[in-house]
């Protein structure tokens, strides 16, 4: 093999050093000409400038799937694959021949250099590494050599959210492409895509996006390297390894330096870096990238052309021919060649491939490129059917291709499917435009290059949509213009600018949407600014105007104004005072900021003394006096509910005028609690509870707001959840007591339940429902009622409150409740004592917790072991079947807890009257609206008149042969009586009820 390089010119350089233009001038110069290009979309490229020279019917185009070629035309712009073999043109130059060192497509750039020559001249464009190999193989080129018309310089490693606009990530797969684009469009607008993968029209559909400006990044594969004429400033490495069809490998430092030069245009310089998992570059090749030092080709791909299809196997050996010429290697099997081996091993392709012309045919099918990136024996099967048709039919199968090219015929579906799409249309475009393969080779050329065209819209229309935000590309375009940006405000806090949605208003706090940043997104908020000072004025003004009405506190502490938050609530030193916190931008200032704060703070103001008025009343009462002002602020500081048990001591020491005092402000002094029954309200406990939490840090603890709801519902007790907050239960004023918590007024209505039945005397007659022996009762209808709780929970609440139980049998609490009744006088009399002991017998079942074992005395700690009955089941949840007969269940009998008790429970004494000191040992001495002594225990009898607490009557004397009875403590010695003032108001009152008597 003799090669010669006379009349052929190298022109050697790195990327913009103006090759391809030189190339165009060169080519019109002469009277006809063919460059090829290593892209279809380069191809596109250049033959729109060299049609914009001589116009279109002098140029032809030609490419694998693409073939534009007027009558009359002089210039053909073709892809290296589909160049001619052999032209009479007077002109030939092939761009980018290193690629002639390329595993995949080498060996065709190669064929073209050595045997493609134009009449009058033939041009070589590439790298710099090209000149030994080319001078080499091709004795007496001509080589010239161009410098980079601007410097590249390396600028480091930056987050892709930080990469300057203008700027190239250049990733090398579909996925990491897509993933890069994506995050672009959310934080910086939008991205244009350029992949191989891609049809043409949609690439440069992308490249368009990109190129007007539309958006600012380009993400891609190493395709922009391959001469693409992009306005690109920096140039990132988001990936450094490829598949380059055999393996994974690192990209060279040459391949490195053939992308990185895309950066700067002209005589502007650029720059080129890494981003994402790509580690900083060396300085050494920084350096070689920078300086366009790269390491020279040494060898070429090669293939023979001299083919020989006598057979099948004369066919496979010519391919197999090793060059004879230094600096060229036989290339790998390309993707014709490994079809072929397919084909070889059907039994049917041996049988009908019997002369040269067949053979020939087989290996022209074989060139049907792989754009589906399929099997390659799924590739060979359809090679095969379209061989079988041309052999024996003549002409492909039109049916077999009208039904192929209507099922990519749909423009439905996403990114994934249409880009699928387009590839297997690809395949039947490139099949329309082989000559000799269609009967009507126009209509399908046709019919596939609409088909294409219309997928390739639809994908772009879907990368558009997924890849940029149009309201950011619009917006960028007009601050290029240099134009003065129109914004405006919806009456629902949108905020516009050219028409184009860019935040939200809420209150005075403007939110911008995502993916506003960098100096284009600040001269947008720039623009919506100027809008809002102008609406904070007046904003600002309607509020100061606004009712109460138009404000709210919410749950969560914000103060909203029309739904939208404008401030929020803080702790300060008083509990009813919180602090206001502003909500606002740095726009609201001046006067307008100051009369929004007061506003609102008056309205905070107001809200709270009006919800909470009868504990704001009491916060400013000014006629309350010593004790009573202390316990006043006490309860104010409580937020209205008190443990009697908490201020025992200071209540006893209050007289009747401080009593009577605080009761005007609706105080009520009962057993357990001290309360104000009006904050028992939805509202109110609301409130209490937020501004409990605003001064404790509880607003993120677990049960804030849980119990309002409850409330709401009329609920009088809840189950009771040991995972909230404890004093969530008492702001919202409930009571816990073991499993349920019992709101404090339904507390107080028990302990005026209880206190007749502890009041009630043996002898006395009736006897009240639930009396026992006058210092013991059993737990009636009526508590579990009011109470909504089953036996079990009314013992553990009874527990709670300080009571103690003692079990006796059924058949114990009926006889003696018997003998308590007076002896019968008849008959009728007999069987009405004998029901009412029935009916007590009853009661006393269903009353008493089932199950207990007899004890004389409960212990004061820890629940009493119980085992499951039938009125149990009963209570807790609905019928239950019938069970065996079962002995009667004893039942409980409850009395205050004692000082014996207190003392075994290890409770301190101090002088405290123990009597009614905790949860667990009864909650206080009030009686109503009047204290009493201790539970069950009054100074008052039960027709109402004045009493001598539970001293005999006079004439009795206590019963010394009874067994011993628990011990009782007076809170205090009994009162001597007193004459009554006939000027005291309690005189006048008494005469005022004996009057209506009367």
């Amino acid at each position: 093999m003799i090669l010669s390089g006379r009349g052929v010119t190298a022109v050697l350089g790195p990327t913009n050093t103006g090759k391809t233009h030189y190339a165009i001038e060169r080519m019109v110069a002469h009277g006809s000409g063919v460059i090829g290009l290593p892209l279809r979309l380069l191809a596109r490229e250049v033959y729109t400038r060299v049609v914009e020279k001589v116009g279109t019917n002098a140029v032809a185009l030609v490419t694998g799937e693409e073939k534009i070629s007027p009558p009359n035309a002089r210039f053909s712009v073709c892809t290296v694959e589909a160049m001619p073999r052999e032209t009479n043109a007077a002109f030939v130059a092939i761009d980018e021949v290193q690629l002639a060192a390329d595993l995949e497509r080498g060996h065709i750039f190669t064929d073209r250099i050595l045997h493609l020559r134009g009449r009058e001249e033939t041009l070589l464009l590439g790298a710099g590494t090209m000149r030994p190999i080319l001078e080499r193989i091709l004795p007496g080129i001509t080589i010239v050599e161009r410098p980079r018309m601007s410097q590249l310089f390396y600028a480091g490693q930056k987050k892709i959210t930080r990469l300057p606009q203008r700027s190239a990530i250049v990733a090398f797969s579909a996925d990491e492409v897509y993933a890069i684009a994506e995050l672009i469009r959310r934080q910086r607008g939008g991205a244009a895509v350029v992949l191989g993968a891609l049809s043409p029209r949609t690439r440069n559909a992308q490249v368009g996006l990109y190129q007007e400006g539309d958006v600012e990044y380009l993400v891609a594969t190493d395709a922009i390297g391959m001469g693409l004429n992009l306005d690109v400033d920096h140039v990132a490495f988001a990936q450094d390894r490829k598949f380059d069809g055999f393996q994974f490998r690192h990209l060279t430092p040459g391949e490195m330096g053939q992308i990185a030069g895309r950066a700067g245009r002209h005589l502007r310089d650029g720059t080129f870096g890494v981003t994402g998992q790509v580690p900083p570059l060396d300085d050494e090749l920084v350096e070689r990238i920078e300086s366009h030092e790269f390491q020279e080709v040494k060898v070429l791909q090669w293939r023979s052309k001299a083919l020989d299809f006598s057979s099948l196997r004369d066919l496979r050996e010519s391919l197999e021919v090793a060059p004879t010429v230094p600096g060229l290697t036989r290339a790998l099997p390309a993707t014709d060649s490994r079809a072929l081996e397919h084909l070889c091993r059907y039994p049917e392709i041996l049988d009908i491939s019997t002369t040269p012309a067949r053979v020939e045919k087989l290996w022209e099918a074989c060139a049907l490129p792989d754009y589906r990136r399929i099997a390659p024996a799924q590739h060979a099967d359809l090679i095969s059917t379209l061989f079988f048709d041309l052999v024996r039919r003549g002409t492909v199968n039109e049916e077999f291709m009208a039904e192929q090219v209507k099922r990519a015929d749909r423009t439905d579906g996403e990114i994934d499917t249409l880009s699928a799409r387009i590839a297997q249309i690809r395949t039947w475009t490139y099949v329309s435009n082989r000559p000799g393969w269609l009967t009507d080779p126009t209509h399908w050329q046709e019919k596939t290059r609409e088909i294409e065209d219309r997928l390739s819209d639809a994908l772009h229309e879907r990368l558009t949509k997924r890849f940029v935000d149009r309201r950011t590309s619009v917006l960028m375009r007009r601050l290029r213009e240099n134009a003065m940006l129109e914004a405006e405000i919806s009456v629902n806090g949108d905020v516009f600018v050219e028409g184009h949605h860019v935040g939200q208003l809420a209150g005075f706090r403007f939110t911008p949407v995502s993916g506003a940043e960098g100096p284009d997104a600040r001269a947008v908020q720039a623009a919506a600014q100027k809008a809002l000072a102008l609406e904070f004025e007046a904003r600002a003004a309607r509020l100061f105007a606004s009712g109460n009405s138009d404000l709210a506190i919410g749950s969560d502490g914000f103060v909203r104004w029309l739904g939208d938050p404008v401030a929020r609530l803080a702790a300060s030193d008083h509990v009813m005072r919180p602090r206001v916190i502003l909500l606002s931008d740095e726009q609201l200032t001046g006067n307008a900021r100051d009369h929004v704060l007061a506003r609102i703070e008056r309205f905070v103001n107001h809200h709270i003394a009006t919800v909470l008025k009868p504990l704001d009343d009491l916060s400013r009462a000014e006629d309350l006096q010593g004790l009573a002002k202390g316990l006043a602020f006490q309860l104010v500081e409580n937020l209205g509910v008190m443990f009697r048990r908490d201020v025992a001591d200071d209540v006893k020491s209050l007289d009747q005028d401080a009593r009577a005092s605080m009761r005007r402000y609706g105080i009520r002094f009962g057993a357990y609690h001290i309360f104000m029954p009006a904050l028992l309200k939805p509202a109110p406990a609301e409130l209490i509870t937020l501004l409990w939490a605003l001064k404790n840090d509880g607003l993120d603890k677990p049960g804030y707001g849980e119990l309002i709801p409850a409330l709401a519902a009329g609920r009088t007790s809840v189950v009771a959840d040991p995972g909230f907050e404890r004093t969530f239960y008492k702001l919202a004023g409930f009571r816990f007591l073991g499993k349920r918590a019992v709101r404090v007024d339904i507390l107080e209505r028990l302990a005026d339940l209880i206190r007749p039945l502890l009041q009630w005397k043996p002898g006395t007659s009736p006897r009240p429902e639930g009396a026992y022996d006058g210092r013991r009762f059993m737990t009636t209808t009526s508590m579990l009622s009011i109470l909504g709780a089953t036996p079990d929970d009314m013992e553990e609440i009874l527990k709670g409150l300080g009571y103690r139980a003692d079990t006796v049998t059924a058949e114990e609490a009926a006889s003696f409740l018997a003998a308590q009744d007076p002896a019968p006088a008849s008959e009728a009399t007999a069987e009405a004592q004998a029901e009412t002991a029935e009916k007590t017998e009853d009661a006393a079942d269903e009353s008493a917790s089932p199950g207990n074992e007899p004890v004389t005395e409960a212990p004061v700690e820890g629940p009493v072991a119980e085992p499951e009955a039938a009125a149990a089941e009963a209570n807790e949840g609905g019928a239950a079947a019938a069970a065996e007969p079962e002995a009667p269940k004893p039942v409980l009998l409850w009395r205050p807890a004692g000082r014996n008790e207190n003392q075994r429970a290890g409770r301190p004494q101090q002088g405290e009257r123990r009597h009614g000191r905790d949860e667990q040992r009864g909650e206080g001495r009030g009686q109503g609206e009047r204290e009493a002594k201790g539970p069950g225990r009054s100074n008052r009898r039960p027709d109402g008149k004045p009493g001598r607490g539970n001293r005999p009557e006079r004439g009795e004397r206590p019963d010394r042969g009874k067994a011993p009875q628990p011990a009782r403590f007076e809170a205090k010695p009994p009162r001597k009586e007193k004459p009554v003032d006939p000027d005291s108001p309690f005189a006048k009152l008494a005469a005022l009820k004996e009057q209506m008597k009367k």
